[in-house]
């Protein structure tokens, strides 16, 4: 097994490159029929989802290739190869069926136990078999993800750790409120009718909406959509399809929308979203229309100075409004080099009478060299207090979005619209960094571990399959000329007495050959005992050409068999 993964997700790169990169359904299958054509990969399979895109490969040379792989990535997403490489990651044999099966429980997913990702193994797989780019490994690697993946959800509390990216992003609008008590009585529009747009229209249904609209370019698919919506025996919500030339006016009247379409151009720009929510919002309610002197500042503290006895300056002048104290650099900013002489003779003299030494002996020292500087540089700088920072209030939003498509399908714009709530695939990452993880998750890694074990064990044991059988169907061809022989010795040889020395001698080679077999899987099984199947074609001098013809009629049996329902 050579098997080797190339990728990027958001645990590795921007988003906003994760965007660039998308690869549609024509450039996934383009970039496996080149992957399979390349000279080091013989097997391809892409996994691309809203947040990763992974191009798995069965290799001959490891550095070929990664570097044929990252090549092929580079060129089908449009990102170029010096751009992306910083943010590629590289799995290789045992650690690359760790990835998967890590990423098919959900560990690795933007939201951590989210059960999305099995379907989109599923779809994976089911593009390279219909390409043919999917070989016995690549099979047996994804069904196994499949069957590991199922495992964790059924065996662990891992469900409990996170949710979908729609339940997620709902929570985010809805900014720690319930999201049943957030929707409740909402006129909601879900853009495209897809799988995440349909789990977008179930889950607004049974978080107590009033209205769901359904938005596509395909009016029967969004029309589909809608009736199910409609029948559902769950929930109690009339939906109806409109066209996508509907949109804007439908913006106009939803309280929430979320869109993900496999549009490459945006959907909703700054200016539609604009227009939707004027006159909904207050004509003043926008970012820096607020007049500063409505603004509440914070107050200065009170000045910590009063005046000074027998001092020679006017402090109070001095220090007016600054609030600071008389001691330090900041009570003589602005000073001359004479004045600062005089108020360090001050400090250091009369002043010394009601300080104690210790403080107003280095005071005056300070202020000592603070005159030197001034009659180098002329003046001590001012030092002003920072102007307040104006807390302008924005409006409670009238329109909540949600974006989860990639390439965004939301003008990123709208962030700054007042009475709008954005939020997409960008601010979910950042969101989901801080989730809490579940105590189930280390048992799904545990379950993660055995499962890798396991599979690499049969995938050493299975290299030595073809080997055997070439050993036993030399084995058996050995006794059929050896009876050949006889017949030929003993022509006179009844059928009873033939067919009993025939059964004997074969008898005789079976179990010869049941210790050594038996035992040459087991210890192939273990690490590194893929050298075990050398060695018998050696021992035994078996032809390699035997070998593979063996080695294809499992691969074919192997893969007409995984073809069936995961």
């Amino acid at each position: 097994m050579s098997l080797l993964v190339v990728g990027l997700s958001h645990r590795s790169a921007p988003v906003s490159l994760l965007e660039r990169a998308t690869l549609n359904a024509d450039a996934q299958f383009k970039l496996l029929q080149d992957t399979v054509a390349a000279e080091p990969a013989a097997e391809a399979a892409v996994l691309a989802t809203c947040n990763r895109i992974e191009l798995y490969a069965d290799v001959d040379k490891f550095h070929a290739g990664v570097a044929e792989l990252s090549t092929l990535l580079a060129q089908h997403s449009g990102v170029g190869l010096d751009e992306l490489t910083p943010y590629l990651y590289v799995h290789y044999e045992d650690r690359a069926v760790h990835h998967l099966f890590s990423v098919a429980c959900g560990l690795d997913s933007m939201v951590v136990g989210e059960g999305q990702i099995l379907g989109q193994i599923k779809d994976s797989l089911a593009k390279a078999q219909e390409l043919h780019s999917a070989g016995r490994l690549l099979n047996e690697l994804f069904q196994q993800a499949l069957r590991v993946g199922k495992r964790a959800h059924s065996e662990t509390g891992i469900d409990r750790a996170g949710q979908s990216l729609v339940t997620f992003g709902l929570q985010q609008l809805s900014s720690g409120t319930a999201v049943e008590a957030w929707a409740k009585g909402k006129r909601a529009l879900v853009i495209g009718a897809g799988s995440m747009s349909s789990l977008a229209a179930a889950t607004l249904a049974r978080a107590g909406v009033a209205e769901i609209v359904v938005a596509n370019r395909t009016s029967d698919r969004a029309e589909r959509l809608a009736q199910i919506i409609t029948e559902s025996p769950e929930t109690d919500v009339s939906a109806r399809a409109v066209p996508m030339d509907s949109v804007p006016f439908e913006l106009t009247r939803a309280d929430v929308a979320v869109s993900c379409t496999g549009a490459t151009g945006l959907v909703l720009t700054a200016d539609a979203v604009a227009g939707a929510v004027e006159g909904r919002v207050s004509p003043d309610a926008t970012v820096g229309r607020t007049a500063v002197a409505d603004v509440v500042r914070e107050e200065l503290p009170p000045t910590s100075v009063g005046s000074e006895d027998v001092c020679p300056l006017d402090l109070s002048a001095v220090q007016g409004a600054s609030g600071f104290s008389v001691m330090g650099e900041a009570a003589v900013a602005g000073m001359d080099a004479a004045t600062l002489e005089q108020h360090a003779a001050w400090v250091g003299g009369t002043a010394v009478d009601r300080r104690e030494a210790a403080r107003s002996t280095p005071e005056a020292e300070l202020i000592t060299e603070l005159a030197t500087m001034a009659a180098t540089v002329g003046r001590i700088p001012e030092r002003r207090r920072p102007e307040p920072v104006a807390h302008i209030p924005r409006p409670a939003p009238v329109l909540s979005l949600l974006d989860l498509a990639m390439p965004r399908d939301v003008d990123a714009a709208v962030h700054r619209l007042a009475g709008v709530r954005l939020v997409d695939i960008e601010s979910l990452a950042e969101a989901s960094a801080d989730a809490p993880m579940a105590a189930d998750v280390d048992a799904v890694r545990r379950i993660v571990s055995d499962e890798v074990a396991a599979f690499g064990a049969a995938q050493r044991a299975a290299h030595i399959t073809p080997t055997v059988v070439a050993l036993r169907a030399m084995a058996a061809e050995v006794v059929a000329g050896e009876i050949a022989r006889l017949d030929g010795r003993l022509p006179g040889l009844d059928d009873k007495h033939r067919a009993e020395i025939t059964q004997t001698v074969r008898r005789v080679v079976d179990k010869l050959l049941h210790a050594p077999t038996v035992r040459v899987k087991q210890l192939a099984a273990e690490p590194g005992g893929a050298g075990y199947a050398d060695a018998l074609r050696t021992l035994f001098d078996l032809d390699q050409e035997t070998v593979a013809s063996v080695s294809r009629a499992v691969e074919d049996s192997e893969i007409s068999k995984n073809r069936g329902p995961a």
